[in-house]
Order: structure tokens, then C-alpha cells, then sequence
């Protein structure tokens, strides 16, 4: 008798039922017209926030991560002889691989810490410090750290770029980059000027955006393409959503924002669902947004996508798995090739890539 087992080891290989968005890159590249400038401009800089970007270098950095994901291997790899100090102080599974895959990719080598306990953190050592040892040994810091401040702790005595991986509920930039790619990818059209009022997008975004940062984030780069985002609805069961200011700083760039506390009456309406439940606190996490779930019941609209950060929990059902909803397989993909293109931006190494002279 053939087990189960038995059964899938002879199977061949072969994509899995809801993967869209997968082979959808080239679409992308070919309605962004290439303009080097904007990422020239992010050569040996820090990247710490959503802030530090706008619509241009947005635009750009997905036309190179489209050029990157359509590419199977590289005619030239930029980044060799380049070192990468993967400094993951609190636990990561696809934020830390897909920098380490994105950088491996590019011909570059890494240096990983994944566990604060193993370096002079353990023994009292100032961030300070360690960002000065850390001038020595390598030509970029991915930080991801529980610390609201790591990040910027570090930045005075840095002679080298740090981008921030995630540091505690503050920001998690790279993590929106790859969410607002996966949009971009389903909807070129959205990054090419104003949209037509009926054609804009409807983002559902379940989550705190005071104390999420892949939301907080991804808010912020929305507010990067207003006319393009008719509305975007906050579902939520907490008291308080935003920090102060944090809402207003979103509506004076335009965006459209709506608080709701039920999902299933405004799920009809939307073009994206967003879903996240985990924050981190300190050293451990929250779960947030109890009752509030994506199942293959839910009354999305058809053509609606779904993305999740990941890791997920039972906020969404693994039956949405192999429905044309599922993009966030997609987006966890999509996330090492906005990395490759932010990476080979910050490193100075444009011009291996794109038809331009170095800086």
C-alpha cells in the first residue's frame, strides 16, 4: 500500500495552486520608464523610515526589482567582494532570509547575528560602540532590533549604511516597500500619475496602526500615491488607532482614511485586504485584533487580493491558500527582489544594473 508520503515524493515539483501575482513582474517593468536619478540619491544613506521615500524613488526601486525578479540569473552580479552584517536581534524568519537570499543574489557575502546574547550587547556594550566595530567589519547593517531606538542610536557613530529591518512597533520600512511592490505588480497602472477617480484602489488594512510597524509603514507609503488610493479603511476593535499626529500627518498627504470595527460589511468594497495580528512589544508579542478573520466564507470581492507580513496565525485560513486571493505568497517572494534593488541602491553599484555612470 502507497502512503501519503510515499505519494508526494513522487509527484514532481511542480507551482502550487494560489500563487497570482507570481509571474506578474514584467508588467511592471515595462510601464515604468527607467530614470536612474532618484536612486542614485539613496547611495551611502541610511535607511531608517517610509519617510525617506517618495513616489519617484518608489517607482523606480520596483522597475529594478521587476528588471531583478524577470531575470533568472544576472548578467553581472554588483555586489561581489561586498559584505552584509545581518544584525537580527529578535526573531525573523523571512525578513532576515530574504535580506541575506537578496544580497547572496547580488554576488555579496554575510556576516549574521541571531542572537544578541552572542555579542558585547551581552556584557553591557553600548549600541554606540558596537556601531563602531561594526565600520570595521562590513559595508551595510540590516538592524532588526525590539528596540524602538536601536536603529537610531547607532546613526551618529555609523560610517557605514544601516537599514532598518523592524525595530520594535516603530517602522518597518523595507517590509512596506514589499507590500506596496505586490500592489504594483497587480496594478501597474497605479504608479503611472493620477488614476481616474472610479479606477482608484480601496485598501482594507486590518490592524493598530500606533502599534504595528509593518502598518504604521505601509501607511506611510500609500500616502506616497494619493491619486491613486480612493480610500484606505482601517479595521480595528481597539479604543485608540494612531498615535498623535499620526492621522493627520496621512490626511494632509491625502489620503483618504476610515475607521471601521467590523470586517465582513466593508469586505464587498475592497480592493486589498491587508491583514496583520501580531505586534511586537519588547522581547515578546501581542496578538491583536481578536474576532477579526479571513476565511474562504468571507465576502471579499471578486478580484480582490489579500495580503498578509506573515507569520500568520488564524486570522487567515490556509483555505484562501488556492484562491486567486492569495498575494501574499507572492509578496513574501516579491520581498527579496525590492531588497536586491534597495540594497544595490544603497551600495553605490546602479550603474552595474542600469544604464547610467556611477555617482
Amino acid at each position: 500500500m502507497v502512503t501519503t508520503h510515499e505519494r508526494l515524493l513522487q509527484r514532481p515539483l511542480q507551482p502550487k495552486d494560489g500563487t497570482a501575482g507570481i509571474e506578474r513582474p514584467r508588467g511592471l517593468l515595462e510601464s515604468v520608464p527607467e530614470d536612474p536619478e532618484p536612486l542614485l540619491e539613496l547611495a551611502s544613506r541610511h535607511v531608517v523610515s517610509s519617510r525617506q521615500f517618495d513616489r519617484a524613488k518608489l517607482a523606480q526601486l520596483f522597475r529594478l526589482a521587476a528588471q531583478y525578479e524577470s531575470t533568472p540569473q544576472l548578467m553581472h552580479l554588483p555586489l561581489t567582494g561586498k559584505i552584509l552584517i545581518s544584525a537580527f536581534y529578535e526573531p525573523s524568519t523571512r525578513t532576515r532570509l530574504s535580506f541575506e537570499s537578496a544580497w547572496h543574489r547580488l554576488g555579496g557575502a554575510v556576516m549574521s547575528i541571531t542572537d544578541p546574547k552572542s555579542t558585547g550587547i551581552a556584557k553591557g556594550e553600548s549600541l554606540a560602540d558596537i556601531a563602531e566595530m561594526f565600520n570595521n567589519y562590513g559595508d551595510v547593517i540590516v538592524l532588526r532590533s525590539s528596540e524602538d531606538q536601536a536603529v537610531y542610536d547607532m546613526l551618529d557613530t555609523l560610517r557605514i549604511p544601516i537599514v532598518n529591518a523592524g525595530n520594535g512597533i516603530d517602522e518597518h520600512p523595507t517590509q512596506a516597500m514589499a507590500d506596496l511592490y505586490t500592489i504594483a505588480k497587480w496594478r501597474p497602472e497605479l504608479l503611472q500619475g493620477p488614476v481616474p477617480e472610479g479606477e482608484r484602489i480601496r485598501v482594507g488594512i486590518i490592524g493598530v496602526p500606533s502599534r504595528m510597524r509593518t502598518v504604521r509603514s505601509l501607511l506611510l507609503l500609500l500616502a506616497c500615491f494619493p491619486e491613486a488610493v480612493g480610500e484606505v479603511v482601517i479595521v480595528s476593535n481597539e479604543p485608540e488607532n494612531f498615535d498623535a499626529g499620526q492621522r493627520k500627518e496621512l490626511e494632509e498627504a491625502g489620503l483618504r482614511l476610515r475607521v471601521v470595527g467590523e470586517l465582513d460589511p466593508v469586505l464587498p468594497e475592497l480592493d486589498v485586504v491587508y491583514i496583520n495580528a501580531i505586534a511586537w512589544v519588547g522581547d515578546s508579542f501581542e496578538s491583536l485584533g481578536s474576532g477579526l478573520h479571513l476565511t474562504r466564507e468571507s465576502p471579499l470581492k471578486p478580484g480582490a487580493i489579500i495580503l498578509h507580513p506573515l507569520a500568520r496565525g488564524k486570522e487567515l485560513a490556509t483555505e484562501l491558500d488556492d484562491t486567486p486571493h492569495n498575494w501574499y505568497f507572492a509578496q513574501a517572494r516579491g520581498a527579496v527582489f525590492i531588497r536586491m534593488a534597495l540594497l544595490t541602491s544603497v551600495v553605490r553599484r546602479i550603474s552595474a544594473v542600469m544604464d547610467t555612470p556611477e555617482e
